[in-house]
């Protein structure tokens, strides 16, 4: 298995996909380690050192050109959730970008809707991620959100949910601007360090629970997902800012 996970490490770096090569060369790592304490033949032992030792000044590389990316403005992430997959909860997506300075977040989603909808947990995925802003580490006081109104029967719905959410929100000294446009498409979140998250389904990649007593409905990092794609970039420069 280590030497599988080095040898996809290996592809990835060769494709300069680095971020993914990466958690590869990090992953082959510890299981070659892990072989080393079960190996009892000294040569092999030597052999197996040797290329943890390669593999680890090539992870320690790759790292230092993923930081200086990050500096130049030129860094770009991209994450595969495949379908029903798990693990990927708010905190996992943005709390890396979500630094002490972060004080102004723009989110751009036409799809914040009424919780009526079966298919459309959106107001408590907007809700949740709020909550994820207020704990930290970055001190957020203001909120941007541009979304659309509900076409169907659940408007007032949904303008009552945001304005619980704002006046919520007023409770812990963070202000939620709320703006609707019938023409938003794209789904964005922007926050003023420079970093900039893309998601194909915005916040709502998340799957209907089961039920409200199933695993998975409180804590998101359970909840499966749909397939999406998720792209970070950062910016020095980013206009809409």
């Amino acid at each position: 298995a280590g030497v599988e996970a080095v040898k996809r490490a290996v592809e990835l770096d060769l494709a300069s996909r680095f971020q993914e090569s990466l958690v590869c060369y990090q992953e082959g790592i510890d299981l070659l380690l892990q072989v080393v304490k079960a190996t009892k033949d000294e040569a092999k032992k030597r052999r197996y050192r040797q290329k943890i030792s390669e593999y680890m000044t090539r992870a320690e590389d790759i790292k230092k050109q993923i930081e200086k990316e990050k500096q130049d403005g030129k860094y770009h992430k991209q994450i595969r959730i495949e379908e029903n997959a798990t693990g990927f909860g708010y905190e996992k997506l943005f709390l890396e970008y979500l630094t002490e300075v972060v004080s102004e977040v723009w989110v751009e989603d036409p799809y914040i809707r009424s919780v009526h909808q079966a298919s459309r947990y959106s107001l408590y995925n907007f809700l949740r991620f709020c909550e994820m802003l207020v704990k930290g580490p970055c001190k957020v006081k203001t909120i941007h959100l541009l979304t659309s109104y509900d076409e169907g029967g659940g408007r007032s719905q949904q303008i009552s949910g945001l304005e619980e959410i704002q006046q919520s929100l007023r409770n812990h000294e963070v202000t939620l601007n709320i703006a609707f446009s019938s023409s938003i498409h794209d789904r964005e979140i922007r926050f003023n360090n420079g970093w900039m998250i893309k998601i194909g389904r915005g916040l709502d990649y998340f799957k209907k629970p089961l039920g409200r007593f199933s695993i998975g409905y409180c804590d998101f990092d359970l909840r499966p997902c749909h397939e999406t794609t998720v792209d970070v970039f950062h910016t020095k420069h980013t206009k809409k800012m």
